[in-house]
């Protein structure tokens, strides 16, 4: 019984020390510094869902031996030793232990051993909500240079732990320029996304568990881009875009504009596209539909045409794209009649001095986060994009100071519960965009953004792809990468869309797309 004891202390010892030769003793009365560690990502002062994966980080300005205890009220403490600094937390005692303390302080306590003496740091306190955040993530990932984007895909990560799975690559549809990847927060597994080129060319829909190809062209329209999601899941607001883009000689060298932009409304049941004049002006530039979540409005982004911003230069029409601004705008809808309202101007982007891009509508219909530059709508190459949000309650206007950085903020998506939002931020290096989350409460007070972990802690310093477009997801793809692939290379499987007989005459013009009106994020 003596030996077993023994067997038992020993193993209770393992656990507390991470079955290093550190002395318990020697950790204890360690000098405290009074400041924090310096760990890479940044995982301080910030809320974290029950369900996240495990934070794992490096400690920077490393010694020569350190202990790192995670704990909190309630559960048992992690504790792990790490000789280099890089620190990965157990899976499945990370996840008890944020169970175990949800709404509660999660703490980090981390000793750094230099010239042979152990000094404490002063302890890294988060808040563990009790708001899951949905459980999986969808991105594509793609080269940061213009001339590089012909490798690209379109994956799928579990949040809850680090399993990344392909949707789609694009070298099983012969290198083809593939749209970002759309799903239903409302009906989950319903999702889409665009292939631009190609005998593949066409929008992948997966809707009421039958996926089908369509080609949402018609004689009004070109191909449906930027997509949402109707709440009933039986129909998808697109913007159709002729996107150019063009290049400077100093800083960011790229740019894009929009030449012509207008909305459409894709009714899956009746494979028809519709649209009206007031989101389909030709005297307007309309992008980046947002649905509601109740489905009695539409969102987007909209400008006078490109003729206004051509001024007369010596004798050239020289065009002024740097004094591009959109609006955000709102139109009512009654989805039982399919008819819509009168447009309403939420924010004048020549009265605020910005562009106003990106509208994305929180489910609860409280908040509505999008992107601001200095023009123009496609902020993921402008420095000055940040994120703000307006209150749609009261109308305040909120520059979200706590999230942004002096890089690129853009892209943004909101969890189910409306108490998430993920959105790519070039912060890290000013190149590569990485998905960031933030908490919001039912108030509006958000949190510090942090970055999605990964296994490995260094990852992020190694990683050279770009994470475009993030969005949420309740569920992963239904559909294999095998079965895709099938659809998407059958032509013989495509719909083609029919033109609601109530839109006005075609378009004069007839444009194809082109791999490079597709530029990276």
């Amino acid at each position: 019984m003596k030996v077993r004891s023994y067997i038992f202390l020993f193993l209770a010892l393992c656990l507390l020390t991470g079955c290093s030769r550190v002395p318990p003793g020697e950790l204890e009365n360690a000098a405290r510094t009074g400041t924090l560690p310096s760990i890479d990502p940044d995982y301080t002062d910030i809320v974290l869902p029950v369900n996240i994966a495990p934070v794992n980080f490096t400690i920077l300005r490393p010694g020569t031996d350190h202990v790192v205890r995670i704990h909190g009220k309630e559960g048992q403490a992690i504790t792990i030793r790490s000789v280099s600094g890089v620190v990965r937390i157990p899976e499945n005692k990370w996840k008890n232990l944020l169970k175990t303390n949800q709404d509660d302080t999660l703490i980090m306590d981390i000793w750094i051993k230099r010239n042979d003496v152990w000094k404490r740091c002063a302890p890294i306190k988060n808040i563990i909500s009790p708001d899951a955040v949905d459980p999986w993530l969808t991105y594509r990932l793609i080269n940061p240079a213009y001339n590089l984007w012909g490798e690209m895909g379109l994956y799928q990560r579990h949040v809850e732990s680090f399993r990344e799975t392909p949707i789609l690559i694009n070298r099983a549809v012969d290198g083809s320029c593939m749209n970002c990847h759309h799903p239903s927060l409302d009906k989950p597994g319903n999702a889409l996304f665009h292939i631009r080129a190609g005998k593949a060319s066409g929008t992948f829909i997966m809707a009421d568990n039958k996926p089908v190809k369509v080609n949402t062209a018609t004689d009004f329209n070109r191909a449906g881009a930027y997509a949402s999601w109707h709440p009933l899941g039986d129909r998808i607001a697109f913007s159709v875009n002729t996107l150019a883009i063009f290049f400077h000689v100093i800083g960011e060298c790229r740019d894009v504009i929009d030449h012509k932009s207008d909305l459409i409304v894709y009714n899956i049941p009746r494979n028809e596209v519709t649209t009206c004049p007031g989101i389909s002006s030709p005297d307007r530039l309309e992008t980046f539909p947002c649905w509601s979540g109740d489905g009695r409005s539409l969102y987007f982004a909209s400008s006078p045409p490109i003729e206004k911003y051509f001024v007369d230069t010596d004798g050239r029409q020289d065009l002024t794209y740097d004094q591009i601004l959109y609006d955000l705008n709102r139109i009512p809808y009654n989805p039982d009649t399919g008819s819509w309202g009168e447009t309403e101007t939420l924010l004048s982007g020549e009265e605020a001095g910005f562009s106003a891009v990106q509208p994305r509508v929180s489910p609860d219909g409280q908040w509505l986060l999008f992107t601001a530059c200095d023009y123009g709508s496609f902020p993921i190459y402008l420095k000055s994009s940040d994120l703000m949000m307006l209150n749609l309650g009261t109308g305040a206007l909120d520059s979200l100071d706590q999230v942004n950085s002096d890089e690129t903020e853009s892209h943004h998506a909101w969890s189910s519960n409306s108490r998430w939002f993920v959105f790519s931020s070039k912060r890290r290096n000013g190149l590569l965009a990485r998905p960031y989350f933030c908490h919001i409460d039912a108030n509006g007070n958000i949190s510090k953004p942090f970055v999605l972990p990964q296994k490995d802690p260094q990852f992020y310093d190694q990683f050279l792809k770009t994470y475009n477009v993030p969005e949420f997801a309740r569920v992963p793809e239904q559909v294999s990468p095998q079965k895709i692939r099938e659809i998407m290379n059958d032509n013989s499987r495509r719909k083609n869309a029919a033109l609601d007989p109530g839109v006005g005459a075609p378009v004069p013009e007839k444009q194809t797309d082109k791999p490079y009106t597709t530029a990276p994020g």
